[in-house]
């Protein structure tokens, strides 16, 4: 089976590299799976995202990710990130204490609504159906 080099790292550490099958991200123009051989491309990663890497054996690794970009070259995937957690790292309880707090702040308060989107990002990661 065919893969493709990926790289995921964040302002603060690399969180993954190594050879997948495939790579699902959601970028500002919706959602994008990559596999190998994809056209090159440059994505902004839409805030409150999550990223799936599927490796070769068909496991799938989840990361909560929050703005960045995506890049798509003939040598292989980079996923830039602000922020960026792997799934089996997050607190699931503190994510849902989180969006409930942030859900009370109410929805036109900016920073809330940031919140919100963060802690969301981080459910959906660790395949919590929010």
């Amino acid at each position: 089976m065919a893969t493709v080099h990926v790289e995921l790292v964040s302002v603060e550490r690399l969180l993954w590299s190594g050879e997948a099958t495939m790579v699902i991200a959601r970028t500002t123009e919706g959602e994008l799976g990559v596999l190998p051989g994809h056209a090159p491309l440059l994505g902004e990663l839409a805030p409150g995202g999550v990223v799936r890497i599927r490796q070769e054996g068909g496991e799938e690794l989840g990361f909560a990710v929050h703005g960045g970009f995506l890049s798509v070259t003939e040598d292989g995937v980079s996923i830039l990130a602000e922020i960026a957690e792997r799934s089996d790292e997050i607190d699931v309880a503190r994510a849902q204490q989180a969006l409930d707090r942030a859900r009370s702040a109410g929805a036109e308060d900016d920073e809330a609504a940031a919140a919100a989107s963060r802690a969301l990002s981080r459910l959906r990661a660790t395949g919590q159906s929010v």
